[in-house]
């Protein structure tokens, strides 16, 4: 599972029945950046590429969300479903505190 922001959601016109009535949200990955600066830090975003999920919790803009991607995501479902990426999770808190990396020798 990896951590993203919900930057914004997509409303479908028409989709498959399996996705009838599904919910979408586009999710920016974090990234180092993301993740040292915490939850409550102005939004920024990551070089990562923006994706489309699946979601089923209610994952609002803002928000940071776990998400599963590849055939994983298509597990919850009952039948085969066309979907890349799912949100699979809400996130309330996060605590990051990476090990100190000792400066390089000079040369």
């Amino acid at each position: 599972m990896r951590l993203g922001r919900v930057i914004g959601r997509v409303t479908l016109s028409q989709a498959v029945p399996s996705l009838t009535g599904a919910r979408w949200l586009i999710v920016n990955p974090l990234g180092r950046e993301q993740y040292r600066q915490g939850l409550e830090a102005d939004i920024t975003l990551s070089k990562e590429p923006s994706l489309v999920a699946y979601d089923a919790l209610g994952g609002g803009v803002g928000q940071v969300i776990g998400f599963v991607e590849g055939r994983e995501a298509a597990v919850p479902f009952p039948q085969p479903t066309p979907i890349d990426a799912i949100c699979a999770a809400l996130v309330d808190k996060m605590f990051y505190h990476p090990a100190e990396t000792p400066e390089a020798p000079k040369v």
